[in-house]
């Protein structure tokens, strides 16, 4: 297949690439942060005419990665994000390609967690009120596969900086003392994890939402604790805090995880625990 992948030098996007390489013809868009593999594009998807490169390459599948995933910048340019999570993606649904687009557990409000696919979706913030309406773009295409994931990390620094699993890492192995919540619970995923389920679901076709998460849902404290013990750090640097203690400009959901029954029952490559995750991101980092 030949598959351009939008966001390419992101966090998740890199991955993507990577996976999928071997055996399909990938293509790159990127516009600040450079992927590693070529061919690739370089385009400013805010200049909406530029969606038009994407058609001139005539991809079967489009995978749209890209989106402005800073939640307190959305918060404070709206319009910013309506324009990059959304009016990008009512552009790309146009392209008569069948349409992956990577989506996010904060469409929901957090209320109860362990989210299915059809649960009713509720955004307490911007980023994930931007989110489900790309969501709802998608939707209006023929062919479509809507995915959300959560709390992604990984091995590989993006688009200029560290994810939280490697900033985190830096901190301990510097036997700095780190103070992380303890009352907000996701479903933290490695982009590796998240990736090769996504290569089967696309080399599959599967249509709807999927969620792709892994398969633990633990606050950033306890998932903090597990990788200290994994990496051999010392724990007792790490303290819990409440969400309330942080100012964050933008309200986040107490519990947005992600149910992934469906990933688990239909998929190969199966959502990790948090412990084979992250034995497998130390592997990656080569520890």
């Amino acid at each position: 297949m030949r598959i351009v992948v939008t966001g390419a030098g992101g966090l998740l996007g890199k991955k993507i690439v990577s996976v999928f390489q071997g055996n399909h013809e990938v293509i790159g868009v990127y516009h600040s942060s450079k992927p590693e593999t070529e061919p690739y594009l370089l385009l400013d998807l805010s200049k909406l005419e530029n969606v038009k490169e994407i058609e001139k390459e005539k991809p079967d599948v489009i995978i749209h990665a890209a989106a402005l995933t800073d939640v307190d910048k959305c918060e404070e340019n709206p319009d910013l994000a309506k324009l990059l999570n959304y009016e990008v993606t009512k552009e790309i649904a146009k392209i008569p390609a069948y349409l992956v687009y990577i989506s996010t557990d904060y469409i929901f409000d957090g209320e109860k967690g362990n989210y299915k696919e059809d649960d009713k979706p509720n955004p307490v913030n911007v980023y994930g009120l931007t989110k489900l309406m790309g969501e709802e773009a998608v939707k209006q295409t023929e062919e479509n596969l809507i995915v959300r994931t959560s709390t992604p990390y990984g091995s590989n620094p993006a688009s200029g900086k560290d994810n939280f699993a490697l900033w985190l890492l830096k901190k301990l192995k510097n036997n700095e003392r780190v103070r992380i919540v303890n009352d907000q619970i996701t479903s933290p995923t490695l982009n590796t994890s998240f990736a090769l389920m996504l290569k089967e679901a696309v080399e599959r076709k599967m249509e709807g939402v999927l969620h792709l998460a892994d398969a633990s849902q633990i606050s950033r404290y306890d998932f903090s604790i597990n990788l200290a013990r994994v990496f051999n750090l010392d724990e007792s640097l790490i303290t819990p805090i409440s969400m309330n203690e942080i100012k964050w400009k933008a309200k986040r959901p107490r519990n947005s995880s992600l149910n992934v029954e469906k990933a688990m029952k239909l998929l190969r490559n199966k959502p990790l625990s948090i412990n084979d995750a992250l034995k497998r991101l130390k592997e990656e980092i080569g520890e």
